[in-house]
């Protein structure tokens, strides 16, 4: 497709993200994401974080599928989750569920440091190579399996989560600062919220329900 072609898709993509935010104000206490959020998903270019093939359909407001039994969240939703952690630009963030790179991408724009963990090799791999095209040099990956967090890099300011558990895993409520944020999908298969959660300086954990979502299933030792 021409430069000029996605172009025009991306501000379309941008247009609708504004949209369905004002239609959530009510949920999120705001009519509009923050600017920062905005600019950096203008700025990330979402065609090449999906397979060729899907690049014509890289804009539109729907999860795609990359392979692996995975997929690449809605735009509406990437921009709803990097809003709700509100992330200042001396944050360290870590990420569970990399995919292809392009949520590790938003955020590279936003934190001082992103680390994110992929369970599947070969993903977690093309994430990489993506990554380090678009010159996301603040951004360190690793296989693993994400329920365990990273705990040689913890405490962290934010944590987001793009594969749903039943519950919030321990490991990665401990790995969060005192003041810190995290978003992530939980419940069981057909009945997920999206969750932002909050630990206070005395270490408990506050959460508030979002809105209902579908994410695939956290893998590894803490699902059930």
């Amino acid at each position: 497709m021409r430069a000029e072609d996605l172009e025009a898709l991306r501000e379309h993509m941008l247009a609708v993200i504004a949209a369905n935010a004002f239609a959530l104000r009510d949920t999120i206490g705001k009519t509009a994401f923050d600017e920062r959020v905005m600019m950096a998903m203008r700025k990330v270019p979402r065609h090449d974080f999906v397979p060729i093939e899907l690049q014509p359909y890289a804009y539109a407001n729907i999860p795609l599928p990359i392979g692996f039994e995975k997929t690449i969240s809605q735009p509406f939703i990437v921009a709803l989750m990097t809003d709700l952690l509100d992330i200042k630009a001396d944050d360290s963030v870590i990420e569970i569920g990399t995919g292809l790179g392009y949520q590790a991408a938003i955020l590279a724009q936003l934190a001082r440091k992103v680390y994110s963990v992929e369970i599947i090799e070969e993903p977690g791999q093309q994430a990489k190579q993506r990554l380090r095209q678009q010159g996301c040099s603040n951004v360190e990956l690793k296989i693993a399996d994400g329920y365990h967090g990273w705990s040689e890099h913890a405490p962290f300011d934010k944590v987001i989560v793009t594969a749903a558990p039943d519950l919030l895993p321990p490991p990665l409520i401990h790995q969060l600062k005192a003041g810190g944020k995290m978003v992530i999908p939980a419940g069981l298969p057909n009945a997920q919220q999206l969750i932002l959660a909050e630990k206070l300086a005395n270490g408990r954990m506050t959460t508030k329900e979002i809105l209902p979502v579908r994410f695939s299933q956290l893998e590894g030792t803490g699902s059930g």
